[in-house]
This record gives structure tokens, C-alpha cells and sequence, in this order.
């Protein structure tokens, strides 16, 4: 047990955390909303300000029995603490919807591009004064999680709210996330132009980047044959979905006014702690930007059928009499309705589900940010720690219920710590319980039997180019990188641990900002689960980023087929003379490079290694001489299937012996060129046949081809493309 003995560096054009058709830049270098950007850089009185000495938050008062607002309230009625310290108030102000003075110009900040073209919208911004006693409303349509049915009740209601209750007071923004996140309306109170831009959205739903089948679902036609594993292309998609709330959060933190976001979604899913770290972004993004978020399940009022819906197959097995799919339906509903609760209740919002009726959404906003009290302080704690800070606010007056948020995040300064410091703050980020969100990090883990106690267990992460900022020095791109992980077992015991400073002085002809960074280490261990938490940091910024992750590795003893994970590479390279035996990733003098994004390019090869252990011997034919060792007979070949078509089927591959000596395993490669796969999103089936044992293994994954970077180059010969593989 323990730390192995090589590390992989590795650049990679593959995206972590975008999908089929997805523009990525704003979950890495998201452009800001123009409410933002346009916003001049002077900060007003009661605006947070950067190194955080000012920090402010908004106060609604509200009497405790009849829930109205409580006008007429001083400073000297209030009472701030901090961590249970009182502040001395320093900044005071009262803003009301009813005191708001309407704005000369339609458009707050015209950078939106529109269905007129870029620039149509173009108006004159408005100044930060101006935007005073006003509510801003953003309603974000997530056109990939909606069915066509649920978006136009979505965007009926809109029109409905627009044309009948929008306030004068009100300015709205349009933001929609489809194949790239858009800003398509800039905050306004033109009625005119939001209702003729909420039209465009009917019938632009995203279905290529709905949930996949999991096993919770009823989405296959037999969940009783085998589990389809589209887990990885659910993740990414949550993950994408996420850093889109993310991004348009962050765009709004340089206005200080109160916000509220109408999230119009058919529900997100996360798988487990899988998408802990992009929710928690999401949410502390929001937070810092006193932006309140109002979650809509478009979905409405929904009946739940133990045989699925319309779109799923025929349910063959038990599940549809003992309970069995009644119940994952339902697990799967309240799945995807968790998340959107979790966004609402931490920022402040509210979330609806289970009506047919968006009225009230609309209604809750407006009476949230009716009047409210903006009270700033200096903080008497110096310490620049990045620790929570957790407000409590009174009110010297009986009979009044005050809402406000809970706390606060205390800025941290990267550069004037020493390396004792730096090196605490990574123990500490590893060991807290609240991930780091500076950094877009992905991982993944795989493993490989050694012998029957130990698994050689692979960890790969990928970092974005985009979010480390290189030094130029000469033709080099320089920066280094702080890499921290552990291993922890089932009752939280340390059982592995990894530490390395990953020096990058790479040659800036490569591109390296519109790359991936993949790092990839390995541990051994033995057969449990394990929790693993990586943490990432660039050293120039002093910016932080952590992913976590469990992992079982299985008792093999008793399992009908023995196999190991499935490795997806875009890439071999040559290993090095002393990796051949020990590690499993190293074939014939070439080393695997994990795709863990499951992203490729049309020219590039899709290669799989897996293997399988013990497998079952023939028996001896009757003329087969005395002391002959008896052979095997596994079979292997991989589908692709778009929809509910097979596409492509490599050859299949046949194992008559076993060619990984003292390990008792056959190693099996396939090599898949893309070239004439059309671009697009793919369901891989591998299929596995122990023809002795009588055993068999049908595991499922998603990929997505891309076009190539630069255009390809003619082939030269024709025809569909032909796998290759070995058994060797």
C-alpha cells in the first residue's frame, strides 16, 4: 500500500468539462453578462470592495406576525456580529421599488447580441447611481434540460409576468444556456423587447445533452441484464450546467444591488459527491455576488409510472411488480429536484416544484425585493485567512423577524505567505470539508489487479490552460504547480498519499492555454472503498482547486468475469525501460495516457485497454497429449450506437492464452480510428465473452467526437472505419 513511483505529465486538447457542441469558455474565462461589464470601475458607497475591508449585506425586515415590511428603521437599530464580535456599522441606506426613478435609456448595458445581430441592442449604460432602489431580475432558461412542452409553459409565464405584473422598478435580463451560454437580453425594462426575446426560445430545446441511463433508470430496455455506466457523461453535464450559474453569478458581482436569478430547468442530477465541487462554486458564487436564486422545475406537476414514460423501452424482469421501478423513478425525480432545492435555500432563494402553475415564482421574487436595508462594516478580524465568517444581525425592536445572509467568505492573500504557510494551506484545503472552486479540476481513478490483495490504481486529473497563468520566459511558457491527494479508507484511515511540485516549461508553440493539463499518478492498494481528494494549486496566484471522488476495489473472488477498468487514451507514449512490469498501462514498450473526459477528435484514435483475470481453461480434448496445459477462449469487440443504431463495430478480438505472466491476466487493446465517425455524442457497448466459463460482461460508456483542430487530410483509402486489436 502506498504511493507509486511515477507520475505522468501530459498536454491534452481534450475539454474536462464540456459536452457535444459545447463552447467551454464559460466555465473557464467566462465573458461577463454586459449588466456587468459595462458597469464603470468607480464603486459606489455601499458596494464590497475588493480586498473585502467593506463588507455588506442586505436586511429585509418583515413583522413576525402579519410577514409585512417594516419601513422607518435607523442604523441604531441594528446590531452586527461577526463570528459573534460586534461591527461598527459604517454604511446605511434604505432602497425601496417604490422609490425607484425610471431610467432614461431601455437597455442597462447593450452588449447582448440578439436575434437582430450584434450590436442591435446597443444603448446608453446606465450609471451605478441609477440602478438604486431598482430590482434586478435575471430568468435563465436551461434549454438542455427541457422538454418542448415544458419550455413553452416556461416561457408563457414569462410572457404572462412581462405583459401583466413587470413593475416599473423592474429591470429583467435573458440568459439562456443551450450549446453555449448567452446572454441574450441585457437588464432592461423594455417589455417590448424582453417578451419578443423570450419568443426565440420556443422550440430551441438542447435534447442532446439530456441525462443519460444510469442504474437508477428505467431508460434501457433490461436493467437486469447489465448496468449501463453513462455516469461520467451525467457528471459533466451537471458539472457544465453548474459553472453556467457560476459564471453569470460572478458577471454580477461589480453590482451591488440585490439580484434575484429565475432558474428555469427540467431538473439536475449529481452523482453522489461527483459534482460537490461545481455546486459549491455555484452557490458561494452567488453568495459573494448577493444574487438569490428561484428555482423552477418546468417539468410541473408529474405522474410517476413504474414502467417509465414514452420514451423508455419495454421493462423486462421483476422490477415492474415488486416496486423495484416505481422506486428508482422516483429516487431519480427527487435526484434532479435536490440539487435545484440546494441552490435555492443556500442563496437565499426558493425553490418550486410540482405545479403547472410559474405564477408564483414570479410573485415571490418581487415580494423578496420589494424594500431592504443595505448595512456595511469594517471587519475588526485583519486576518486575510479565506475563512468562513459566519453574521448574526439584531434588531432592537420586539415583534420583528429580520432575513439576511448567513455569512461570508474572508479574503485570502497568496503573496505574502512564506513556505510554511503555503504548505499549511494545502494540508488544510485537504482536509477541509468545503472544496476549492478557484481552479476547474477534474479526476478519475481506474484500477488494474496485481495479484489477488492489490490493485494498481491509476489517478488522473486535468487542469484547463486557461486557468493557469503562464510566465513567458523566451519562447518558453512557464508556471508551477502545487499537487496534494490522499487516500482515505472506510473508516477514515490515510492509507495512500501523494505531494509533488510539477514545474511546466513548455515550448509556447503548443498552445498550452487551449490545452488540458493531465497530471497522473498511482497508488497500490488493496481490494475496499476509498475516498480520494486531490487538491490543486498554481503558485502565481496562489488560486486553488480540489476534486473529490470514491472508488471500490472489488473482492474478485466470486465474480462469474474478472475485469478491470476500462482505459480510454487518445494517447500512447514511450514508457520508460523500468515501468514495463509494473505497470498495467504499458504495452509493448508504450504507455496509455487516460482520456478521462472521453473527449476525441476525428483524427485522432480511440484506443481501449482492459483486462480480464483468471480466466476459465478449456477442457482437454481426448487427443491432446498427456501434461498440455489447457487454453482459453475469451472474446471482445466495442459498438458504437447513436440513438438506436449501431454505427460501427470493431472486429472482433480472440484470447487463446494468457499474456500477462504471474499476474494470470490477458490484456486486451483495441484501437478505434475516427476519422468517418461522424462528430457527435456516442454510446460505447464493450462486449466480453469468457466462452469456457460461460460468463459475459456487456459495460456501457459515453464518448463524444469532435471535428478535427485543423482540417483533415484526405484518406486515402475509403470504406467504413476498421478497428484493430490484440489478444497478444
Amino acid at each position: 500500500m502506498g504511493l507509486g513511483l511515477r507520475r505522468t505529465i501530459a498536454l491534452s486538447t481534450a475539454l474536462a468539462f464540456s459536452l457535444p457542441g459545447a463552447d467551454s469558455s464559460y466555465a473557464q474565462n467566462p465573458s461577463p453578462p454586459a449588466a456587468s461589464s459595462g458597469q464603470p470601475t468607480t464603486q459606489s458607497t455601499f458596494t464590497m470592495k475588493v480586498n473585502a475591508e467593506l463588507v455588506l449585506t442586505n436586511v429585509v425586515a418583515r413583522d413576525a406576525k402579519t410577514h409585512e415590511l417594516v419601513r422607518g428603521l435607523t442604523q441604531k437599530d441594528f446590531s452586527v456580529y461577526e463570528n459573534g464580535k460586534q461591527q461598527q456599522i459604517a454604511t446605511f441606506d434604505f432602497q425601496s421599488v417604490d422609490m425607484a426613478t425610471p431610467l432614461n435609456e431601455a437597455t442597462v448595458s447593450g452588449l447582448a447580441a440578439g436575434a437582430q445581430g450584434p450590436g442591435s441592442k446597443a444603448a446608453v449604460v446606465a450609471k451605478p447611481e441609477d440602478l438604486r432602489n431598482h430590482r434586478l431580475i435575471v430568468m435563465f432558461f436551461d434549454l438542455t434540460s427541457m422538454q418542448p412542452e415544458d419550455l413553452d409553459r416556461c416561457v408563457e409565464a414569462a410572457r404572462d409576468f412581462l405583459k401583466k405584473k413587470m413593475a416599473p422598478a423592474d429591470l429583467v435580463a435573458l440568459v439562456s444556456l443551450g450549446d453555449t451560454l448567452k446572454v441574450d437580453q441585457d437588464f432592461t425594462a423594455d417589455k417590448d423587447a424582453l417578451e419578443k426575446e423570450v419568443g426565440i426560445y420556443n422550440g430551441t430545446e438542447g435534447q442532446g445533452y439530456a441525462q443519460g441511463a444510469g442504474a437508477n433508470t428505467n431508460q434501457v430496455e433490461d436493467t437486469t441484464g447489465y448496468t449501463p455506466d453513462e455516469s461520467e457523461y451525467n457528471d459533466l453535464n451537471t458539472d457544465r450546467e453548474l459553472f453556467a450559474l457560476r459564471a453569470v453569478a460572478k458577471s454580477l458581482e461589480r453590482i451591488s444591488e440585490k439580484k434575484s436569478l429565475l432558474y428555469f430547468s427540467g431538473g439536475i442530477s449529481r452523482d453522489g459527491i461527483e459534482n460537490q465541487a461545481s455546486l459549491r462554486a455555484a452557490i458561494n458564487a452567488a453568495v459573494r455576488a448577493n444574487l438569490a436564486i428561484y428555482s423552477v422545475d418546468t417539468r410541473g406537476l408529474q405522474a410517476v409510472s413504474p414502467l417509465g414514460d414514452a420514451s423508455t423501452g419495454s421493462l423486462r424482469g421483476s422490477g415492474a411488480y415488486n416496486g423495484g421501478a416505481l422506486l428508482n423513478n422516483m429516487n431519480g425525480n427527487f435526484a434532479s429536484q435536490e440539487v435545484m432545492a440546494t441552490l435555492s435555500s443556500d442563496t437565499g432563494g426558493k425553490a418550486f416544484f410540482d405545479s403547472n402553475d410559474f405564477a408564483p415564482a414570479f410573485a415571490q421574487v418581487q415580494r423578496d425585493t420589494s424594500a431592504w436595508y443595505a448595512l456595511g462594516y469594517h471587519s475588526t478580524n485583519l486576518a486575510r485567512d479565506g475563512k468562513y465568517r459566519r453574521l448574526t444581525i439584531k434588531i432592537n425592536r420586539p415583534g420583528i423577524k429580520l432575513e439576511y445572509r448567513p455569512g461570508y467568505y474572508a479574503p485570502s492573500d497568496f503573496q505574502h505567505s512564506g513556505k510554511e504557510d503555503r504548505e499549511r494551506d494545502l494540508e488544510e484545503q485537504l482536509s477541509s470539508d468545503l472544496p476549492a472552486t478557484d481552479i476547474a479540476l477534474y479526476l478519475d481513478a481506474m484500477y488494474f489487479r496485481l495479484d489477488e490483495n492489490h490493485f494498481y490504481v491509476p489517478v488522473s486529473l486535468i487542469v484547463p490552460g486557461s486557468q493557469i497563468p503562464f510566465v513567458k520566459g523566451g519562447d518558453k511558457d512557464k508556471a508551477t504547480l502545487d499537487i496534494i491527494g490522499a487516500v482515505i479508507d472506510e473508516i477514515k484511515r490515510p492509507i495512500g498519499r501523494a505531494r509533488e511540485t510539477v514545474k511546466l516549461n513548455l515550448d509556447q508553440s503548443l498552445g498550452v492555454r487551449q490545452k488540458t493539463i493531465q497530471y497522473t499518478t498511482s497508488f497500490n492498494l488493496p481490494p475496499g472503498k476509498y475516498h480520494l481528494k486531490f487538491v490543486v494549486r498554481e503558485n502565481q496566484t496562489g488560486r486553488m482547486g480540489s476534486f473529490e471522488a470514491d472508488i471500490t476495489l472489488p473482492e474478485m473472488k466470486k465474480v462469474p468475469l474478472k475485469m478491470s477498468s476500462i482505459l480510454l487514451a487518445s494517447v500512447r507514449q514511450s514508457s520508460k525501460p523500468n515501468q514495463k512490469e509494473q505497470n498495467p498501462l504499458v504495452r509493448g514498450g508504450q504507455e496509455y495516457v487516460p482520456n478521462i473526459s472521453h473527449v476525441f477528435r476525428q483524427d485522432q484514435h480511440m484506443y481501449l485497454l482492459y483486462e480480464v483475470y483468471s480466466p476459465a481453461r478449456e477442457k482437454a480434448g481426448d487427443n491432446q497429449p498427456k501434461g498440455t496445459k489447457p487454453g482459453i477462449n475469451l472474446l471482445s469487440s466495442l459498438e458504437l450506437i447513436q440513438g438506436s443504431t449501431k454505427v460501427y463495430e470493431t472486429p472482433l478480438v480472440q484470447a487463446k492464452a494468457i499474456n500477462v505472466e504471474g499476474r494470470d491476466a490477458v490484456s486486451i487493446e483495441l484501437d478505434v480510428p475516427l476519422a468517418d465517425l461522424k462528430p457527435g455524442p456516442y454510446l460505447c457497448q464493450l462486449n466480453v465473452i469468457d466462452d469456457a466459463a460461460g460468463s459475459f460482461a456487456f459495460p456501457r460508456f459515453a464518448v463524444l467526437v469532435r471535428e478535427p483542430a485543423a482540417p483533415a487530410q484526405p484518406s486515402s483509402t475509403g470504406g467504413a472505419p476498421s478497428g484493430s486489436g490484440s489478444g497478444r
